[in-house]
């Protein structure tokens, strides 16, 4: 069986531990880091985002190693030079008006093309790679793990909150980056030619220069041999990211197992899988997603416990089940999004939120 090797990518915010808000002073905590971490933090288009990938990973306790040191070096860099790591999807209340571009070649020709949908894109993800050897294996793999977007991406709603509203959606990062083109459930493709020549077309008539400029859900990526998930909000604790990535690996090994028993799991439309995306990105955990093989609505909860009962065959060879199995820790106290949202409830005030997110993204660093 291929090695199905991880990758995570975690995208944070630098905050101001006196106004609470953003603060555009990334660039001294890349430049630190560079020295112990090298290619493993980098600087995104806004410079209140700071972006960490681990290296590449055989398991799921690799993968935990490797994001919590991150994590730790990262807040400790943050700590030096008077600044604050958050771990949320969007900041409950700065201004994306507010914010400073970090100079660079491609972030000006990216704000060129889409103006002040790339300016407002201040919105923080996490991104999960599962290594795959054969690209048609992943476009058939891609295929079929689409259906399971909705019911992941519940499980990381983490961004209640945009400038300084209550959006009313558990996940509002997901509607600011629906600006973007080229973002969301991608298309069914037969296969891995038919992709490449629609990457190619998009190449030939000036609508991108390479295939990094797929912004969708979940992709093949560019230029490594992974499928790389691309839903969720980066997650307030390293448990939950953890928990997300072996989550995401136990469903392509899943599929690709029922692939080599020439068992086929039904693939779906995308305007159908819209609908759950869109249940869960309005309601997280709390509401209801369609299953649409018996055409009925059923409770988060009910078919997060399906999701469990269908990769349980390949969690223990991946190492991985007290990881995956942290999804009931998950609908026992709430996602990021819940959480915040009961702080504000109970203090009425944004910037004690912000600190409940600073503190969160500590837990189980130190």
């Amino acid at each position: 069986m291929p090695a199905f090797t991880l990758g995570i990518e975690e995208e944070f915010q630098t905050i101001d531990p006196v106004t609470r808000e953003l603060r555009s002073h990334m660039s001294k905590i890349v430049e630190g880091g560079k020295i112990v971490l090298q290619e493993r933090v980098k600087a995104e288009m806004h410079q209140a985002v700071v972006e960490v990938g681990t290296n590449i990973c055989r398991n799921i306790e690799e993968a935990r190693q490797e994001v919590t040191f991150l994590r730790r070096e990262i807040i400790e860099l943050a700590d030096r030079q008077n600044l604050r790591i958050a771990a949320a999807g969007t900041h409950p209340f700065s201004d994306w008006q507010d914010q400073l571009i970090t100079p660079n070649e491609r972030y000006d020709q990216l704000i060129d093309e889409l103006r002040d949908v790339a300016r407002s894109n201040l919105i923080f993800g996490l991104h999960c790679h599962v290594g795959i050897e054969s690209r048609n294996e992943g476009i058939q793999i891609i295929n079929a793990v689409r259906y399971f977007l909705p019911h992941v991406y519940a499980l990381s709603t983490n961004s209640p909150f945009w400038c300084g509203r209550n959006t009313g959606f558990k996940s509002y990062r997901s509607k600011v980056f629906d600006k973007f083109p080229r973002t969301g459930i991608p298309e069914f493709f037969s296969s891995a030619a038919e992709y490449d020549d629609y990457i190619a077309l998009l190449v030939k008539t000036n609508c991108i220069d390479n295939g990094k400029k797929i912004w969708w859900d979940i992709r093949l990526h560019p230029y490594f041999d992974t499928i790389e998930f691309r839903i969720c909000d980066v997650p307030m604790r390293v448990d939950e990211t953890i928990c997300l990535a072996a989550l995401m690996q136990a469903l392509v090994v899943k599929i690709y197992k029922l692939m080599r028993q020439n068992l086929n799991f039904r693939p779906y439309r995308k305007v159908l899988i819209n609908e759950n995306k869109w249940r869960a990105a309005r309601y997280g955990i709390g509401g209801k997603l369609i299953d649409f093989g018996i055409q009925e609505e059923v409770p988060y909860a009910n078919l997060a416990h399906e999701l469990l009962n269908f990769v349980d065959d390949v969690v223990d060879e991946l190492g991985s089940r007290h990881e995956v199995e942290y999804i009931d820790k998950i609908l026992e106290m709430g996602t990021g999004a819940d959480r915040q949202l009961a702080v504000y409830e109970q203090t009425g005030d944004l910037k004690a939120v912000v600190d409940y997110i600073v503190s969160e993204t500590r837990v189980g660093v130190r």
